[in-house]
């Protein structure tokens, strides 16, 4: 049996593989070159370019592009209507904006359980946390992988509630053969540099209502228009007049970054075919380890995969979560842990969150860590993490 090279053994390899990295190509280059330029690097024509690409590609009737996914998010409460006072339910296993977002205006966010076995939120956990100040859910398609979205759309429609999607993780991601960003009433996306497409960093909303998508405009530049049809103090002096009618903010994307993310975009479905079959190589090389649980995902989903986490059964290792994790870099395979449930963070104890409120997500953080997965990553690193992985695991197995 090999020996871990935190223990003395030989590292699987000499050199570092990340847990996840952009792949820039010349064409990319290229494409934030003729914008740089050009007469336009922001509020120019690229912009609205990859808006209507972004729309094209998700099913989706209107697209706004903004600048990170956390704004995204926020915008998405806007134009939702969410106030002071309300709720909105979305997950703890999840990036600390899904819930922020809420926060941001004023609204409390309330945490439903997940299943333990796909990690995305449960419904049945989402109605047991309905009441009358409910107004949203934020439901993430954590690791790529759809929720249930007609469970959880028809629970929204039966209450009365805003269906907000978070994909940062799943763009490419289809949903019973629909994609992801035309389903919900919002989907908000992320373009940073792990995720599966980048800008740099970057977001975007989609959505099929024509109402939201007016506030999703306004929400993003100030709360301000130059439509004279929004505006209330016609007549106008001329061309040059704008109002505010609402109160926003500054999160537009950059020509450049639209450049970058237009370029990208051509690529997604080759990057998500890479995607899949790393996904399938790691599901049949772990599949058969006793200590090492593989995430399960639900039929209807096929799925872009941003994230691939292996979950430790500690009940079957020798080892805690931090020395198989601290292992693994030894072997300089670099590793992550996605996410600390979010109510376990000093911020939100101090609002008065306690651990114990999602059973279910905190037995799951007790084991998971996100192993590499991205498109370019090469045959030896592929083997030499999945080498890495088994070498650790039955070094340890009890």
């Amino acid at each position: 049996m090999e020996k871990p090279a935190v223990l003395g053994g030989t590292p699987v390899r000499e050199n570092k593989i990340y847990y996840g990295r952009q792949w820039i190509e010349e064409d990319d280059i290229s494409a934030v070159g003729d914008v740089l330029r050009s007469n336009f690097i922001t509020c120019g024509p690229m912009v609205s370019k990859v808006e209507k690409e972004l729309a094209a590609y998700t099913g989706a009737k209107y697209a706004v592009a903004v600048s990170n996914g956390t704004a995204a998010l926020h915008c998405a409460c806007i134009a939702a209507g969410i106030r002071e006072g309300d709720e909105v339910i979305t997950t703890p296993l999840t990036f600390a904006a899904s819930a922020n977002c809420a926060l941001y205006v004023g609204a409390k966010p309330v945490f439903a359980d997940i299943n333990p076995e796909t990690y995305n939120i449960d419904p049945k956990s989402i109605r047991e946390h309905i009441t009358p100040k409910t107004k949203a859910v934020v439901a993430v398609d954590f690791t790529g992988q759809c929720v249930e979205i007609e469970e959880i759309r028809a629970i929204c429609d039966e209450y009365h509630l805003i269906f907000i999607e978070d994909a940062a993780h799943a763009i490419g991601s289809a949903y019973n053969g629909k994609k992801v960003g035309s389903l919900a009433d919002m989907t908000c996306f992320s373009f940073h540099p792990v995720k599966t497409i980048t800008s740099g960093e970057g977001g975007a909303i989609t959505t099929n209502n024509e109402e939201l998508y007016k506030k999703l405009v306004l929400a993003h530049t100030h709360g301000i228009t130059h439509e004279e049809e929004l505006m209330e103090d016609a007549p106008h002096e001329g061309r040059w007049v704008y109002e505010q009618i609402s109160l926003g903010f500054n999160y537009r994307m950059t020509d450049f970054q639209a450049a970058l993310l237009d370029s990208q975009l051509k690529k997604l479905d080759g990057f998500k075919e890479k995607r899949q079959q790393i996904v399938n190589r790691y599901n049949e090389a772990f599949k058969d380890l006793p200590g090492i649980i593989v995430q399960k995902e639900i039929k209807e989903s096929d799925t872009c995969r941003h994230l691939y986490i292996i979950r430790l059964d500690l009940d079957k290792l020798s080892c805690t979560r931090r020395e198989f994790f601290d292992a693994m870099s030894a072997e300089n395979v670099q590793c992550q842990v996605h996410y600390v449930p979010v109510y376990y963070f000093p911020y939100y104890r101090h609002l008065g969150y306690e651990k114990g409120l999602c059973p279910n997500a905190e037995e799951v953080y007790k084991g998971i860590m996100s192993i590499p997965l991205y498109p370019k990553l090469t045959e030896e690193e592929i083997e030499d993490t999945i080498h890495a992985v088994k070498k650790i695991h039955d070094w340890y197995l009890k």
